[in-house]
């Protein structure tokens, strides 16, 4: 689709149509990047927004382990001397 960029006080603009909006998930405010001469308009995401898709994904996999599972019941000397409740 051709626009014309348009002035907006000291700014320049464009006007995306609600189709382009609506599909693409932009609501009130966005992103934008410049990537090779070119502008990138994004959606801002929320963080950890996708956390629960990604940790059923490594669910799936078998790869949501503890990397330290063998220290799980053993004490340190932290543990023992310095916690307090």
């Amino acid at each position: 689709m051709k626009t014309k960029i348009i002035k907006i006080g000291n700014s320049r603009g464009i006007r995306i149509p609600k189709s382009f909006i609506d599909e693409s998930g932009l609501k009130s405010e966005v992103q934008l990047e410049i990537n090779d001469g070119k502008i990138i308009i994004k959606p801002i995401s929320k963080a950890r927004e996708v956390w629960e898709v990604a940790f059923q994904k490594m669910r799936n996999a078998g790869d949501d382990s503890l990397l330290d599972s063998d220290l799980l019941h053993k004490q340190t000397n932290w543990d023992k001397e310095e916690w307090e409740w």
